[in-house]
């Protein structure tokens, strides 16, 4: 897979902690060029001075609910990369909504950081991948794509991600551009919130494992990059469209 990578074009977002900065190492130590984005500017170039030869890569900070910022990361990785050849969505989240009754104004946060951003980043940036007639687009979603696993508010836009994927995947198939997604089960990640839970309430976490997860333990995040790579390949050539599960037997449902 290393020379598949090799110098490759790519742009994550949510790379300053969690799975995104586990997969920018990742992408980084095999050669890639990249941009990174995510809230916490410090974090993030924390992050590139790990990478071999960091000034070979760019980091971006800013809020992506905001549609100008989504242009403007573009536009900066664009200038920087001189075009995608690879565009991993890692940032997403719940937000610790739980109540199920959400506001208007918590539905519409959901919404914009699991999907919108990442659709309008998309619109901005596949067109040049089309030009060429080469491109690989991974959105990390969830199994709550595929059943109610977390919160009402967080099954429904990860449920939503899947639908967006799986469309334009089919409208872009012929096209040489390559849209995926995965749909992991829990796992650990540098800050992540499964992180968090264990430090806050470990009696969960445990509880958690012993009811659902076949493994009685929780996956590492470094499990799930080898999947993201495959989909950042030549490889994945048949995968336009599909959101594939990496849940280690978490999930219990049949359809994919």
């Amino acid at each position: 897979m290393k020379g598949k990578i090799n110098n490759k074009r790519v742009l994550i977002t949510g790379a300053s902690k969690g799975l995104g900065s586990v997969c920018a190492k990742e992408f980084a130590d095999r050669g890639a060029r990249l941009m990174i984005s995510g809230r916490n500017v410090k974090k993030l170039e924390e992050l590139r001075q790990t990478f071999p030869d960091p000034d070979s890569h760019r980091v971006f900070a800013g809020d992506l609910t905001c549609p100008e910022i989504c242009k403007d990361l573009v536009g900066q990785a664009m200038n920087f990369l001189g075009g995608f050849d690879v565009i991993v969505h890692v940032a997403g989240g719940g937000y610790g909504f739980r109540d199920p009754l959400l506001t208007w104004d918590q539905m519409n946060t959901l919404f914009k950081v699991n999907i919108a951003s990442a659709a309008e980043i998309n619109r901005l940036a596949i067109p040049e991948m089309v030009k060429k007639q080469s491109g690989y687009v991974v959105h990390v979603g969830s199994i709550a794509s595929q059943e109610a696993t977390g919160s009402v508010g967080y099954n429904t836009v990860k449920s939503a991600l899947a639908a967006y994927v799986r469309g334009l995947g089919r409208d872009l198939a012929s096209s040489g551009v390559i849209i995926t997604g995965i749909l992991p089960g829990a796992f650990y990640a540098p800050n992540n919130a499964w992180r968090r839970l264990e430090a806050n309430e470990p009696e969960v976490v445990q509880d958690f494992i012993q009811k659902n997860l076949p493994r009685k333990k929780i996956a590492e995040a470094e499990e799930i990059v080898p999947l993201i790579l495959f989909l950042s390949s030549d490889s994945a050539s048949m995968m336009s469209g599909s959101c594939v599960p990496i849940d280690a037997g978490e999930g219990k449902a049949y359809a994919v």
